[in-house]
């Protein structure tokens, strides 16, 4: 009897597949009782647990934790991976043991795409990574740095309010495209110094973002199941991501070949011209190349941390046919800021009792100042900042947030392995039961008797991450979101359209959680009495 050659391959890597499955089974049922692991669900040969990840994973390993605990072991592929998802285990990840939990999960296609992890969210713990956060904690997101932004916000901010007096006449608005654009547009100005509109070529430029945004959306299968690796070279997405990598690098080189001819228009006033800045005279004492600068430049242009993609929660979406509404390029799953702001207002139109009482505030401060706010109006805005904390407690932008083990750890009892990916689910803990009251309950007044914040002190609302591996641009990325939300309850008052009886509140999947459907209102200018 004659065989196929392909059909004796399959053979022997199931053959293969077989022993190796039966090996580690025989190997830990003499040898692993010895280690105290974490509580651990069945998981298949090869996968894993990968099959119990759905397309918004951040729900289904809250569902696991209420039946295994707050600590859990998974196995996603052959990479093992500890899920945390209560207060005191994120204590013990982000500070007990920060240095040991300090490095990040590298990943192929990440490495190739992001200039070899050059950028400082997804840098390996050490001495080149401990000199990128200092430029971005002194020179490129410092207190006086984003203080420096606030015409940019004005601006911006002001562009968005005439746009939404232009449109509103004509009925509902889409809120999420508008606030996706806002978004967009201060990032960029501030990474750049112009808009991408702006930039020459910039329509081409957009097009390669939102390939880029894709490809890292996308799991390289052989990140976790070696084996497998070749399949990328196979079905051309190997070639996908070179092409990418290569188009960007030299858009990148194009512009920081014009700034460098032109000492003129190294203004000082965003991202590229300080790191161009110190690039040429190393006037921190710390050296950067023409990659770090690229990587930093393009990372801070998504307004989101890329750190969090390419971890194996996406493998569903590589067997899933579900289909979900288009959004914007730059919305795509990724912006923190505007997926912020989306869920804040969602919240609001929610809750028109919150929101009355939020306006009440916000007009009060500003009525003797024909209802012109500045940024130290937001400080006098305790209600403001109570609803933006409930909002991330409810809905983390990012709720999942990855470290690796460093080296052999205990935790909580369990014995950690080194290179062991760690997994905090923000978004479970911000709804426990065991630090919150009534969680699923949208309610800003519980601030008013909590000294919780988000600053990473506090374990229990962590959407920034704590520690080492905090997020640096915390300062910006709550100075653009209160100024705008301040301002858009202040202008308008808002409501849902006529045939809209209540939101839908369901999740799209992706890196940063957006609404799955977009966000439409219909606004009427408030005018002072």
């Amino acid at each position: 009897m004659q065989f196929h050659p392909f059909t004796l391959i399959i053979q022997a890597l199931l053959s293969l597949f077989l022993i190796s499955y039966i090996t580690k089974w025989l190997y830990k049922k003499t040898y692993g009782n010895k280690k105290n692991l974490p509580p651990s669900p069945p998981k298949l040969p090869i996968l894993g647990n990968l099959h119990q990840l759905g397309l918004l994973p951040h729900r289904n390993l809250q569902s696991l934790a209420k039946k295994y605990g707050p600590i859990m072991l998974l196995h996603f592929g052959n990479k093992p991976t500890l899920i945390v998802s209560s207060a005191d285990s994120a204590r013990e990840i982000m500070k007990t043991h920060d240095v040991i939990f300090s490095d990040r999960l590298e990943s192929s296609v990440g490495k190739r795409l992001l200039y070899n992890c050059k950028d400082v969210s997804i840098a390996p713990y050490g001495e080149y990574w401990r000199q990128l956060k200092s430029i971005c904690v002194l020179q490129l997101l410092s207190n006086k740095r984003v203080q420096s932004f606030h015409y940019i916000r004005e601006e911006e901010t002001a562009l968005l309010m005439k746009r939404i007096k232009r449109e509103y006449p004509t009925g509902s608005i889409d809120l999420s495209e508008m606030l996706t654009q806002f978004t967009n547009d201060v990032v960029c100005r501030s990474a750049f110094g112009k808009k991408y509109s702006a930039v020459e070529n910039g329509k081409k430029f957009i097009l390669l973002l939102k390939e880029l945004l894709e490809l890292l959306g996308t799991i390289s299968i052989g990140d976790f199941v070696p084996m497998l690796s070749w399949i990328n070279r196979v079905n051309g997405f190997d070639a996908r991501v070179d092409k990418v990598a290569r188009e960007f690098d030299e858009f990148f080189e194009g512009v920081i070949r014009e700034r460098m001819e032109n000492p003129k228009k190294l203004h000082g006033d965003n991202f590229l011209d300080i790191l161009l800045h110190i690039y040429q005279n190393n006037s921190t004492g710390v050296t950067i190349d023409r990659d770090s600068i690229k990587a930093i430049i393009l990372v801070s242009t998504f307004g989101f941390r890329v750190y969090c993609i390419q971890h194996p929660c996406f493998f569903f979406r590589l067997i899933a046919k579900k289909s979900f509404p288009r959004q914007d390029v730059f919305a795509a799953g990724t912006d923190t800021t505007s997926t912020l702001l989306e869920w804040e207002m969602t919240e609001l139109l929610r809750n028109p009792t919150i929101m009355k009482k939020l306006q009440h505030q916000v007009r009060e401060v500003v009525k003797d100042k024909n209802g012109i706010i500045t940024e130290n109006d937001l400080e006098k805005m305790p209600y403001l900042k109570a609803v933006i904390k409930e909002t991330l407690r409810l809905h983390a932008p990012i709720p999942l947030l990855p470290r690796v083990a460093r080296k052999y750890v205990k935790v909580m009892g369990y014995d950690i392995s080194a290179g062991t990916l760690v997994m905090t689910n923000v978004w479970a803990i911000g709804r426990d039961p065991a630090s919150w009251h009534e969680p699923e309950k949208f309610d800003p007044d519980r601030f008013f008797d909590s000294r919780v914040d988000y600053q990473g002190l506090d374990f229990e609302l962590i959407p920034f991450g704590a520690g080492r591996r905090g997020c640096p641009g915390i300062s910006f990325a709550t100075a653009t979101n209160g100024f705008l939300l301040a301002n858009l309850v202040r202008e308008f008052d808002w409501a849902l359209p006529d045939d809209v009886e209540d939101l839908d509140m369901s999740e799209r999947p992706g890196v940063a959680i957006h609404r799955a459907v977009p966000l439409v209102a219909v606004a009427k200018q408030y005018y002072y009495v």
